[in-house]
């Protein structure tokens, strides 16, 4: 346990350098977007490209382990969502407290740490929940928001089309499927132009977690924590309990999608929340929260994986 909280220890005191910075107005809020806007459409989308590019389709593209993901996240979305009607919340606030309990923050975080503390194997299988991710829960909290309020139309369907297609993160991942598919080769300057490039998204990144943790509040504390243990402890159980036990999957996949499950609330809910004006604070709270006992959480659930699956 010791061992493996060494090992994520840096990466967390990354971020408390950049919430100290943004804290101490020594990085600006303004500047804290900027990098941000740099680690999405450039770095982050490179490292996606490079690694998708450049690994055999079938290790990019797996059915199964999509499948196993899919259904342990939507039985926590299930839970969550039955959960905030039972407080009689609207189904808008009911979406955005489901996405807070089972959309971690793979893309900022887990993408840098795990494929240095876990492989750059790793990154194959967390591209394909992020695209579950993105594809199936980042639509269904857009569709269920809007839906609610003026019912399903077809502008609500191109609202989502279009935040689809322009998720750098999302086009990386599909382009980087496709030259994979057709099994085409990355010219070595590009390949590596993208390398330089993508080296820069870990401790950017990171960075950029902690800049805008500092501009987060934690308000409506009871709620940010029931929220944050979904996340922290639900969804990473359900995950275990369905890719160790009711479909199996091969040791090192599993511990990887157990690992990127136990991380903490991604930052790009509140965006949605703040954007359409639902329960921006709760979210707020929750990603604070969530990614402050992420330190200690997701060191346990490593050092459990360690023991007991192929990730060493």
């Amino acid at each position: 346990m010791v061992e493996i909280f060494l090992k994520t220890l840096p990466f967390f005191l990354l971020i408390g350098v950049g919430y100290a910075a943004a804290a101490t107005r020594f990085f600006s809020e303004a500047a804290a977007s900027a990098l941000t806007r740099f680690v999405f459409y450039f770095a982050l989308s490179a490292m996606l490209f490079r690694f998708s590019a450049n690994l055999k389709f079938g290790e990019v593209f797996d059915p199964k382990f999509m499948g196993v993901y899919l259904v342990a996240t939507t039985a926590i979305y299930l839970v969550v969502t039955a959960v905030a009607i039972w407080r009689a919340l609207p189904l808008a606030e009911a979406a955005i407290e489901a996405q807070c309990a089972v959309i971690g923050n793979i893309g900022f975080l887990g993408i840098p740490m795990l494929a240095v503390l876990m492989g750059d194997a790793a990154v194959g299988y967390i591209m394909m929940m992020l695209a579950v991710d993105l594809l199936v829960f980042g639509s269904l909290v857009v569709i269920l928001i809007t839906g609610s309020g003026a019912g399903l139309s077809p502008r609500v369907f191109k609202t989502v089309g279009m935040g689809l297609v322009s998720n750098p993160m999302l086009v990386s991942i599909v382009l980087g499927f496709s030259v994979s598919a057709l099994e085409l080769t990355v010219p070595v300057p590009i390949n590596e132009f993208l390398t330089l490039l993508g080296n820069a998204a870990t401790p950017g990144a990171l960075f950029a977690i902690g800049a805008s943790l500092a501009s987060k509040s934690a308000e409506r504390l009871s709620i940010a924590t029931w929220l944050s243990f979904g996340k922290l402890v639900l969804h990473p159980a359900a995950i275990a309990l369905a890719a160790l036990v009711i479909w199996p999957l091969e040791p090192y996949a599993a511990a990887v999608m157990i690992a990127s499950a136990s991380l903490p609330t991604a930052g790009n809910i509140y965006m949605i929340a703040h954007h359409y004006g639902v329960a921006s604070h709760r979210v707020s709270a929750t990603i604070l929260i969530s990614t402050a006992a992420s330190i200690v959480t997701v060191s346990l659930v490593l050092a459990w994986l360690a023991e007991r699956t192929a990730f060493q």
